[in-house]
């Protein structure tokens, strides 16, 4: 834990965006270096231009790649281009929409910023009634690094059903974009831009009426401060507070590339995640002012749930107050849609969902996992631990099959609004009933290699038949939702659990650990947990 964490940033932590522009056009990756390839984690490729990992010549080669890839797929209606805030996604979308030009394909894209969510909807809106092989199906972009610093940026594909692309496509584009790359990039094509203009945040906000009982928010008394934390739903939240006469105040209207504004996170960098007390800082000394506070990362696939009685709630804590509300509260959804969660997710999840007699679906990290049945109405939620979560309309149809930090927003509000009680008081009544889980996520710096290691883990790794003084029952690799490898390891005992595997977005790992036997249990699992890492790591 840094020293600073929580403390607003000052001139040393901002950066030089005069020099990370000029770096993204200037510096030339070399594939060779696997720090300077192209790599898809959880969410897309990230890097910054500042040292090679993020730059022109990557996003010409990511478009091209994907160009290559939906043609090969059959897929020949529009892309649809959204971007946030950060001080590379402006460069990397001019990048990207050269090459699509180049390519004739048709580009749809917003001269504003754009949601991660809107441009889920999008891609959603366009393809509804089209089979699944017809040729005009649509698929998106979305030039994001999320929640990452200041000097990154991200570039992710969205496929026709709306949500990030499976491993199967990413990998595929990956290893072509290398290709191209280290072939010195001569079968990238390049023109003009000629996208046509796309007013992603009207179709967004004007549906959002068919997700959330709106109206119930809009006769109650419930205030709402939003804070866009200077990413892509700055220019949605005043008019959903307009569209729909919701007592809603923008707190931070400001976009700055340099996030100056922000408190600095648990590490000393700054950061837009919404789910850290260190990030949220600002926003939880002012709780006082709304009944609900929320925050968005850059380009608002998460949430932050601020409230008066108690402050940021755990993402955990939320997600498994809205999977009890939602299920009471949505009768056009089907009666066996289940709740899809990820394997690092807390237990009191699986205790909610076991009393509302729904299926659980336990899946590995990464929101692609819950695509399928997002979009066939089988999943009526899906979470993640990261504060990243969607659900289904009223009718129990597709919404955004990405994160959509909006909308989990807005239910706190909703549920403040039905209910007359907060979601953290609404967290009180689940701990009385299923026992108070101890949660925390330990994140640490790790090199490639490292994080290479710590994805191979095998059962073979815990040699120990117990877990802080606990027989251990589970260690899993794969989840028992769908089979699909952790990338990474789960062991569990009774009343606890840690798991450990290696951040998709940045250069940490990360050890999730819970225990329902309290904080000092967690802490005497969390030592065994980093004994065993440790081990691995050398």
């Amino acid at each position: 834990m840094n020293v600073r964490a929580g403390q607003k940033a000052g001139p040393s932590d901002l950066i030089d965006v005069a020099k990370l522009v000029e770096d993204y056009f200037k510096i030339k990756p070399d594939v060779t270096n696997p720090d300077q390839k192209v790599v898809f984690g959880t969410s897309g490729h990230r890097g910054s231009s500042l040292n090679g990992s993020f730059n022109d010549e990557h996003i010409a080669a990511i478009t091209q790649a994907i160009v290559e890839y939906r043609r090969g797929a059959g897929i020949g209606g529009p892309i649809y281009v959204g971007k946030d805030t950060h001080a590379l996604s402006g460069p990397a979308e001019e990048t990207a929409l050269e090459v699509l030009a180049g390519n004739g394909i048709v580009a749809f894209f917003d001269k504003g910023y754009t949601p991660t969510p809107a441009v889920s909807v999008a891609i959603i809106n366009h393809n509804a009634g089209k089979l699944a092989d017809a040729g005009d199906l649509a698929d998106g972009l979305v030039i994001t690094p999320s929640h990452n610093p200041p000097a990154d940026g991200g570039f992710k594909y969205n496929p026709p059903h709306g949500g990030p692309a499976d491993s199967d496509v990413t990998n595929w584009v990956a290893a072509r974009a290398n290709e191209i790359i280290a072939g010195g990039l001569r079968e990238v094509k390049r023109a003009k831009p000629n996208a046509a203009a796309f007013d992603f945040r009207e179709n967004y906000v004007s549906q959002l009426g068919e997700v959330l009982n709106l109206s119930a928010i809009a006769n109650s008394t419930v205030t709402i401060g939003a804070d866009p934390m200077g990413g892509a739903s700055v220019d949605y939240w005043g008019l959903i507070g307009e569209r729909y006469n919701l007592n809603l105040t923008v707190v931070n209207p400001d976009v700055d590339f340099q996030f100056g504004f922000m408190s600095l996170d648990w590490d000393g960098k700054i950061r837009m995640d919404c789910s850290s007390p260190h990030a949220m800082a600002s926003l939880i000394e002012g709780r006082d002012r709304f009944d609900i506070s929320t925050g968005n990362d850059a380009d608002a696939d998460r949430h932050g749930i601020v409230t008066r009685d108690q402050g940021l709630m755990n993402p955990n804590h939320f997600l498994a107050v809205s999977i009890g509300y939602l299920f009471n509260n949505r009768p056009g959804w089907s009666p066996t849609a289940a709740v899809g969660k990820t394997m690092v997710s807390s237990s009191i999840i699986d205790r909610v969902v076991a009393d509302l007699g729904r299926k659980l679906i336990e899946v590995p990290v990464g929101f692609k996992w819950f695509v399928p049945g997002l979009i066939d109405g089988s999943v009526g939620f899906g979470g993640e631990e990261s504060a990243g979560a969607s659900f289904l309309r009223l009718d129990g149809k597709s919404w955004s099959t990405d994160k959509d930090g909006l909308i989990l927003a807005l239910l706190a509000a909703e549920i403040t609004a039905v209910t007359g009680r907060t979601p953290s008081e609404h967290y009180a009544d689940l701990t009385a009933k299923f026992g108070a889980p101890a949660y925390e996520r330990i994140d640490a710096p790790a090199t490639t290699e490292q994080k290479s290691k710590l994805g191979k883990l095998s059962a073979s790794a815990v040699s120990a038949a117990d877990l802080a003084g606990e027989p251990i029952l589970e260690i899993l690799t794969h989840a028992p939702g769908n089979g699909a490898a952790l990338g990474g390891l789960k062991v569990a005992t009774k009343n606890a659990w840690f798991a450990a595997r290696p951040s998709g977005t940045e250069n940490v790992y990360k050890i999730y650990g819970e225990s329902f036997l309290g904080a000092d249990h967690l802490k005497q699992v969390q030592v065994e947990a980093k004994a065993l890492v440790d081990g691995v790591l050398g």
